[in-house]
Formats: C-alpha cells, sequence, structure tokens
C-alpha cells in the first residue's frame, strides 16, 4: 500500500481513489455554519476552506483505520485488534479537545491532524504514525502547488458576532493595527504570517472572542521557533484584556464608538481607565476606600503603559488568571493598574503618600522587585492580608493543639503558608497524667494538621499549605519520617502535608562519629526544645546518663548512622521531611536574646522565634537580580542601592497595613517587625555574565552580590530606624552589639567546632562602618533578608526562579488556555548566533528534554552556560548557597537537584550542606540512574571528591536500595506547580 492512500482525516477531504476503504466525507455546506457546528458547548472543526463542522470523533476513527489499512493491507479492518486500537486511539483525540474545550469552542483540522499524529506516536504505532505523516506532506505540498489561498476570499465574506449579539464585517483594519503593533520592536517576528495563518482558521460567523483568541493561538504556536513570539503573544492577550476591562468599566478611547483600544490609543485611554477602576472597585467593595484619597488624576499621569510591552505570555497569563481583580469573572484590571493598586495599598500610611505610591509603582512595574503574592493579592483590597509566611509552637496538651490547628485553619484562609513545631508534644507510649493514660503520640495530631490543610481553602485559590518540623531527638521520629510513604496505615500517613527534620548538630556530629543516638519523648526532656549549641549537647549528654540509672525509662537507642541512613531513604523515596539545621538558625539568629527558633517554615526560608504567645510572620519580596547586571556584564550596584532602599521601605509598611488573622500573629509582628528580602533571577543574571553555574565565577558572583544586597538591606533597615525608630525588642540583640550576620559565623565555629564548619570569610565592603552606624542609630527590622522559592512572581517578570539553575531550556506548559512552548531566549540567541537555531534544533531539543548535552553540534562552552539542573554537580549548588548563607540573616529555599542518584551521593551531599553552614535545605529533586539515560553532568566530579574532606556513612547507606525517587517538581511545591504561598 502506498503512503498516498492513507487520508488523514475524514473531516478534510475525499480520501485518495486507492484507497481500499471508500468513506464519503460530507458535502461542503455553504460559509453560514450548520445548527450543529454552532450549537452552545459543541466542539466545532474549521476545515481548509473555512467552513465549520461538527466534531465527529467516528470520522477520526475512519481516518486512523486507513492509517492502519495502508500498513498493514485491507484484512486488517475485520481484526479486533485494530478495532480496540482504532477506538481507544479515538478516544484519546478527543478527550485532549474535550480537556482544552470544556464548554465547547472551535479547532482547525491541521490541530485535529496533529493529535492524531501524536496520538499514533505515543502508543507505538510508529510505522502507522510514519505513513501518516508522509500522506499530510504529500498532501500539503499538493496544495500549495494549486496555490489555494481562501484566505482572501474568506476574509471577504467573514462575518463577526460581537459581544452584543450583533454581526459585523470582519474589521481588517484594526486587526492589522494589533498584530502590527504586538510585532513592533521585536527582531525576528512576523506580523503578515500571524495575520495569514489567524485568517485561515476564521469562518463567517466567528465570535469577537475567536478572534482575539486565533490571533493569539497562532503566534504561540510561534514560539518554539522564535522567542520573541512570547511577547507577541502577551501583546495580544493584552488587546483582549483591554476591551474586557474598558467595556465592564464603560471607557472609550478618543473617537471609538466601542470598548476597543490599540496600544497607542491606551496612552490617552490608562489614566481614565484607572480613576475609573479605583471607584468601581470601591463601589464593589473589593478596594478599600482610602484609595480615594488619592489624586487619582496625579497617579494616573505616572502610570506608564509602555510597560505593558515587557511580559511574556507566561507572565501577563499569569496575572490575568490569579492575580487581576475581578467581578464574576470578568477582569477589569489592568497590568499597570495593578502595580499602581498594590503601591497604593503600600503607601497608605506614608506622610507623603502619593509621592510614594509612584516611587513603590515604578520599582514594581520596572520589574527590578516584586512584592510576594500575597501582597499582590490583597494590597489596597478591604481585606489587606500581605504577608507570605507564618510560624507556630505547638504546646503539649490538648487546648494548645487544637488551637494550633485552628491557627493554621484561620492563616490558611487568607494565603499564608505554614511552618509548625511539633517537637513538644510527648511521645507514643508516654504517661498523660490527666487521665492516666498513654499518649498516642505526635502522629494522629499531624493527620488532622494534614486534612485541615485539605479542607482550608486559601482564599479560594488553593488548598492550605503547612509544613510540620520534628526535632531529631523525638522518640516519634522513625514514624514521622514515613508520613508520607504510600504503603502502611492510611490513618498514619499524611499525603498532603510537607514535612521537615529538625536537626541539631550533635546529631550530626554522632553521625561523624559513627555513634549513637538517644531518642526521648519531650514531657521527659522538656528544656531540650529551647537549647541549642553547647548548652543543648551538655543537657542531652546528662539525660543520656539518666537513662543509664532507670530514672528515664521511656528512651531509644540507636546507631546514628542507621537513623540518619533512613532519613536519606525517605527524603528520596517520599520527597520528605526535609531537612533542616537547628544549631546554625539558632546560634546566627539576631534574636536569640529573645527566644528560640523552633522551626523553619512552609519553604524553609524563615527562621524567627515562635512562642505561646507569638506566631512568627514573615513579609517577603525579592529583587530582580538580573535587572541589576548591566550590558557590559557587571553588577549595578548604584541600582541595587537604590532599589533595596525602596524595597525595605515597602516590607515594612506591610507590617503596619498588613491584616491579621490571629492576635498572636500581629503581637509578635509588632514587636520584631521582620520582613525578607531576597532574589530571583540569578539564573539569568549568570546568563548577562556569560557565566555557567556549575563554576568558580559563579560562586563569587553568589558572594559578590548577596554582599551588596546584605550591605544595602541592613543600611537600609538602619537608616528607617533613625527616621521611625528601632523595633521594640533590638535591645539585647546581636544588631545592638555590632554584631552582623557576617559576624555570627564565629559564634557558629565556636559553638559547633572549627573541624565542622568550612566557610568562606572573604569581605569586599566596609563592615566595620555599618557596625557603628547599626549600634548608633539601630535597626528597624529584627530580620531583613530571606531568600524565597519565588515560583509565581519569576514567571510574571520572566526570569528563573529564586537561585534556581535553569530547570529546562525548552518545556512545553499548559493551562486552562492549552499547551504553549516556553523556551530559554538567552539560548535562542547564542544558538542563532552560532547559525544553529533550526527546527531540527528544536525537535531535538523536545527529544532531549531541553538539554544541550546530546546535541553533537553544540559547541562545548554553550553546552556548559545552558547546562540544566540535573547537568550541574550538586556542589556548585551548596557552594553558592554557602556563600550567600554567611551574609543572611535568614535563610535560604534551597532545591538540590541530583541526577543518578545513590545513597553515597546523597550521604556527601547533605553532610557537605551542613559543613558548608547552610541553615536549611528545601526539596530534594532526585534522578534514579533509569531516569538519567539522556544527561550528562556539568562539572569536575567534585562530588565525589568532597567525600574524601568530610567522612563518610556511605559504605553504610549504599547498602540501602534506593527504590525509587520522589517525584520531580516543576516549581516550588513538589505536589502543586501553581503554589502561591510564599511567592
Amino acid at each position: 500500500m502506498q503512503a498516498d492512500s492513507v487520508n488523514p482525516n475524514d473531516q478534510t477531504q475525499e480520501p485518495p481513489e486507492n484507497s481500499p476503504t471508500k468513506v464519503t466525507a460530507p458535502t461542503p455546506g455553504p460559509i453560514s455554519p450548520s445548527i450543529a457546528a454552532t450549537a452552545p458547548g459543541q466542539i466545532r472543526v474549521i476545515k481548509r476552506n473555512g467552513t465549520v463542522v461538527p466534531y465527529a470523533e467516528d470520522k477520526i476513527g475512519v481516518a486512523i483505520t486507513k492509517a492502519f489499512l495502508a500498513v498493514e493491507g485491507g484484512t486488517a479492518a475485520a481484526s479486533p485488534r485494530i478495532r480496540e486500537l482504532v477506538a481507544g486511539l479515538a478516544g484519546q483525540v478527543s478527550s485532549i479537545f474535550t480537556r482544552r474545550l470544556p464548554s465547547g469552542g472551535t479547532i482547525h483540522i491541521e490541530d485535529v491532524q496533529d493529535q492524531v499524529e501524536l496520538a499514533l506516536m505515543r502508543s507505538g504505532e510508529h510505522k502507522v504514525a510514519r505513513t501518516y505523516v508522509l500522506y499530510r506532506e504529500e498532501r500539503a505540498r499538493a496544495r500549495e502547488s494549486e496555490d489555494v489561498n481562501p484566505t482572501t476570499e474568506n476574509a471577504i465574506t467573514i462575518n463577526v458576532v460581537r459581544r452584543s449579539g450583533d454581526r459585523t464585517a470582519l474589521d481588517m483594519e484594526r486587526i492589522r493595527t494589533v498584530v502590527t503593533e504586538a510585532c513592533e520592536g521585536l527582531e525576528d517576528v512576523d506580523a503578515q504570517r500571524i495575520l495569514t495563518e489567524s485568517l485561515s482558521n476564521m469562518y463567517d460567523g466567528i465570535s469577537e472572542l475567536d478572534v482575539a483568541t486565533s490571533l493569539l493561538i497562532t503566534a504561540r504556536t510561534l514560539v518554539e521557533e522564535e522567542p520573541n513570539y512570547t511577547f507577541v503573544t502577551a501583546r495580544l492577550l493584552l488587546d483582549q484584556l483591554r476591551t474586557e476591562a474598558l467595556e465592564f468599566l464603560d471607557v472609550r478611547s478618543e473617537g471609538q464608538d466601542d470598548h476597543q483600544a490599540t496600544q497607542s490609543q491606551m496612552l490617552d485611554t490608562y489614566a481614565n481607565a484607572f480613576e475609573a477602576f479605583i471607584h468601581r472597585g470601591v463601589e464593589l467593595e473589593l478596594l478599600a476606600p482610602d484609595l480615594e484619597r488619592y489624586d487619582l488624576a496625579r497617579l494616573g499621569a505616572s502610570l506608564m503603559p509602555e510597560r505593558d510591552l515587557q511580559f511574556t505570555y507566561l507572565g501577563l497569563q499569569t496575572l490575568y488568571d490569579r492575580y487581576f481583580l475581578h467581578s464574576n469573572e470578568v477582569r477589569f484590571e489592568l497590568p499597570q493598574i495593578f502595580f499602581m493598586r498594590v503601591a497604593m495599598g503600600l503607601a497608605l500610611q506614608e506622610e507623603d503618600f502619593e509621592e510614594r505610591a509612584v516611587e513603590f509603582y515604578e520599582l514594581l512595574s520596572s520589574f527590578d522587585f516584586m512584592s510576594s503574592t500575597p501582597t499582590l493579592f490583597n494590597s489596597g483590597t478591604l481585606r489587606s492580608q500581605l504577608s507570605s509566611c507564618f510560624l507556630t509552637t505547638v504546646s503539649d496538651n490538648l487546648d494548645g493543639i487544637y488551637s494550633a490547628i485552628r491557627d493554621n485553619a484561620m492563616l490558611s484562609k487568607w494565603a499564608g503558608g505554614l511552618g509548625n513545631d511539633w517537637t513538644p508534644v510527648r511521645a507514643l507510649g508516654s504517661y498523660i497524667k490527666g487521665t492516666n493514660g498513654k499518649s498516642q503520640g505526635v502522629v494522629p495530631f499531624l493527620k488532622v494538621v494534614n486534612d485541615t490543610a485539605v479542607a482550608v481553602n486559601q482564599g479560594g485559590k488553593r488548598k492550605g499549605a503547612v509544613c510540620s518540623y520534628l526535632e531529631t531527638w523525638h522518640l516519634d521520629i522513625e514514624e514521622f519520617l514515613e508520613l508520607r510513604k504510600n504503603t502502611g496505615d492510611d490513618r498514619r500517613r499524611t499525603h498532603d502535608m510537607n514535612t521537615a527534620n529538625w536537626v541539631p548538630d550533635l546529631f550530626m556530629k554522632r553521625v561523624f562519629e559513627d555513634g549513637d543516638w538517644t531518642l526521648f519523648s519531650p514531657n521527659d526532656v522538656s528544656d531540650l526544645h529551647d537549647l541549642h549549641g553547647t548548652a543543648f549537647e551538655t543537657r542531652y549528654l546528662s539525660y543520656e546518663a539518666l537513662t543509664g540509672t532507670g530514672e528515664l525509662e521511656l528512651y531509644k537507642r540507636v546507631k546514628a548512622q542507621d537513623l540518619w541512613r533512613k532519613m536519606l531513604s525517605m527524603l528520596y523515596e517520599t520527597g520528605h521531611p526535609w531537612i533542616t539545621f537547628k544549631d546554625a538558625c539558632n546560634t546566627r539568629s539576631p534574636q536569640q536574646h529573645s527566644g528560640v527558633v523552633h522551626s523553619s517554615n512552609l519553604c524553609t526560608e524563615i527562621t524567627l522565634n515562635t512562642s505561646a504567645d507569638e506566631i512568627a510572620v514573615c513579609n517577603l519580596g525579592s529583587i530582580n537580580l538580573a535587572q541589576h547586571v548591566t550590558d557590559s556584564g557587571h553588577l549595578d550596584t548604584e541600582k541595587l542601592k537604590k532599589t533595596v532602599r525602596t524595597a525595605i521601605r515597602m516590607l515594612d509598611n506591610v507590617i503596619d497595613i498588613n491584616y491579621y488573622a490571629v492576635p498572636a500573629a500581629r503581637t509578635s509582628n509588632m514587636r520584631h517587625r521582620p520582613v525578607g528580602l531576597g532574589i530571583m533571577g540569578f539564573q539569568d543574571a549568570l546568563y548577562r555574565k556569560r557565566i555557567a553555574y556549575a563554576s568558580d565565577e559563579a560562586v563569587e558572583f553568589a558572594d559578590e552580590s548577596m554582599e551588596a544586597i546584605s550591605y544595602y538591606a541592613i543600611e537600609s533597615s538602619s537608616d528607617l530606624a533613625e527616621e521611625r525608630g528601632s523595633y521594640t525588642s533590638f535591645e539585647g540583640s546581636l544588631w545592638s552589639q555590632g554584631i552582623l550576620p557576617i559576624d555570627s559565623l564565629e559564634r557558629l565555629q565556636n559553638e559547633r567546632g572549627k573541624e565542622y564548619l568550612d566557610v568562606n570569610l572573604d569581605t569586599r565592603f566596609d563592615w566595620e562602618k555599618l557596625r557603628a552606624r547599626v549600634k548608633t542609630h539601630g535597626m528597624r527590622n529584627s530580620n531583613v533578608m530571606a531568600i524565597a522559592p519565588t515560583a509565581t512572581i519569576a514567571n510574571i517578570t520572566g526570569v528563573t526562579q529564586s537561585i534556581e539553575p535553569t530547570y529546562q531550556n525548552l518545556f512545553v506548559k499548559s493551562n486552562l488556555s492549552g499547551e504553549f512552548t516556553v523556551v530559554n531566549p538567552h539560548m535562542v540567541h547564542d544558538l542563532k548566533h552560532q547559525g544553529l537555531w533550526d527546527s531540527v534544533m528544536v525537535n531535538d531539543l523536545k527529544y532531549y528534554d531541553g538539554s544541550l548535552q546530546s546535541i553533537d553540534r553544540i559547541p562545548v562552552g554553550l553546552k556548559q552556560l545552558y547546562a540544566t539542573a540535573f547537568e550541574v554537580e550538586p556542589r556548585w549548588l551548596v557552594d553558592a548557597a554557602s556563600r550567600r548563607q554567611k551574609w543572611i540573616d535568614q535563610a535560604q529555599s534551597l532545591n538540590l537537584y541530583i541526577d543518578n542518584a545513590s545513597g553515597k551521593k546523597l550521604d556527601v551531599m547533605y553532610r557537605m550542606a551542613w559543613v558548608r553552614g547552610l541553615k536549611t535545605t528545601y526539596y530534594l529533586r532526585a534522578l534514579s540512574a533509569t531516569s538519567t539515560e539522556k544527561s550528562t553532568v556539568i562539572g569536575d566530579g567534585a562530588l565525589n571528591a568532597v567525600a574524601t574532606e568530610i567522612p563518610s556513612a556511605a559504605e553504610i547507606i549504599t547498602g540501602e536500595p534506593m527504590g525509587e525517587p520522589a517525584d520531580v517538581p516543576e516549581a516550588c511545591a513538589i505536589d502543586d506547580p501553581d503554589c502561591e504561598a510564599c511567592q
């Protein structure tokens, strides 16, 4: 059977004459669609001649059957195997479109055929798929040779159904203007191509919304060829958003009868839309009435419509889907209005609030800095819950336990991420005096916490997010390690809750020394919870001695390395519990005079004191580091200083205007005023500097950039203290003694021992001058720095999240509007310069999951520069984090990537993290040996070399089968790529 006997889809054309099975195609009707094709909720297919027909799964089946007949011969039609395969494949194709268009809509015939092709390939029917592809190519060439160009003909006859229900001729002039404006200033994009391909998908009777969607989808499919189409697509989406918002606000551009406005028309329309937005938002009880106190004409004149053009498609779509204010699902907030609304909310209590609002707006809208998601959600609204993170300690009684669970629910309700310290709760089998019974331990309560997190919806946006911490000496620690396993008693499993180990230094020393480790119930050793460093060691040893005399009866002695092995095994297999280090967090805490850090938060970057009457709160924001690297590759310290100064002021303002769901959170935040200034776009900054992540230069840049941020952040908080006064508990803090974060490393070294701390102490700035200033003027904030994951706000600004290496250079993302490609623009620029960017390269990148390492024609230098996360040796991530940590008064969300994972590698990596002075680690993203056949590690193999410097329990750990790793997450939350709890 020849390839030309295959009819790819019966909905498009007659089959070839020599096809073994003749199936009559539907007779093309007039341009006006049929009733079935226009019925609400129906999926419709646009044929190549512009007509629209109802989608029919049976016709998909006919086309697939013919493809099998072409390969297997005419008898295949009678095969039950073939019929079953065809039915399954046709169903797969239909389900794709049903998911994509749950309420009905239109698809082009080419899209149908693309999905049939993919279904054949995914099912392993490669010969059939190849025959199908060849026939499609042959028919495409035939159409080209016939010079069939229905676009012009159809454009003349296409009528559009307006939102009002009226029909009008397609406005080609406006469409051409919108597309041309969308392409302005961008290299290697083709406005005419978008117009031509979009018009081929339009039909008589198309809705106004579908006209806009057709333009957007056409541009979106071109992103993989040229990354600049992501900006084109964003601008086309912006045109839809403008129409939606202006119609709701009843604002028209000058000379317009309708509510549509092009980008150029918005220059004169934005200010009017802004004023209308504020008044309508207050009227709908969505915005705080205080916003009407501003001189709206002045603020409207400060808006910069041209900054709408800097969004990528993913960035603007993220704002549209989750951030813009809406009424009955109608978005009426435009991007620059959004940034001004956030700025106004943050400036409400400033003396010169209008001037400050403009200052804050300029910083946000420039993408130089971005506030955290809760602040973007709620600033300027009636319920201004702007904080990202909450930390609590749970008391060892029923009142305390259920009070903590209630606090979790109330805090989750307003989109906060939670960290709970459960160490004080007595262990399984311990005595309960009130009932003369025995405790069931901490695990049953954690099950309740888990289910509460699922039940409480974060502001209608996602389920609650919580992480529970337990100290490594707790008698329930072994069962705690297994909470995320998929086997065992489900009543003692927490499948939706995160967990983390709170590890004291003494335990790590016992692991190094291959010593024993004793587990206790906290009601017998209650003071261990509040001790750290040498004080903890002394007291722990005394409790161990009591077990020998019989004074302590409830305990368990294990080999430290056995417990360590289980910690690593569970981390690998379930993704939990994460590993965080108690003593580094406490010994370096500026606030150790006023309490104890009992845990970190949901994302392991916050290290604040908690107690029965204080729930720690932190307010976050992140500097876009890539925006502070010049074209010549130098760190722009002057710009960075200005950004940090304004950012710290914004974060401090959050504390005073914030809504507090529970009193203990307000008490703590007002007393200590902590903020967490972090960074994002570190990988993009390296690209601008032409530095590979796996390099000494990258480690040095991590040091250099974080030192500058640390210096300016501390200086800015001290300046605010001079203006507004120091935080209440300043006296007695390390700040008050002139001990800055860089100085606290010496304290950690003294407590832990020099042999267990290997940290670079080099400096560049005049720190002595700053020490004197802080001692004299104080600090406005007890803590000023923390590096959060930034998964969503990095999407908004179009950079890599936080301090992460690039996950993939090319990947496909799905959302409610369909699938679209995201590609690394830096890489494409370099490949174009080398003459290597073509369709073959695109397909190679898809095949190799966005990795360059297996593509022979890529130069070695580019392979190193664009190495993805699993291709960078973990030691580079740890070393860079170590250099940052010396400057940070809190911590950093550090994901660790490791391919070809083994017990030995995990052991060495986490020992190295401790020795390098890290306070916390976050997700372990591991690939097993079978998952990494396409990958090549970039680096010098130094991870293994570290084992010669750091004693290892590898020979014990490697005796444990590693199993399969936990699923690799694509964003900050391993369960939820749309996590918004922190940033």
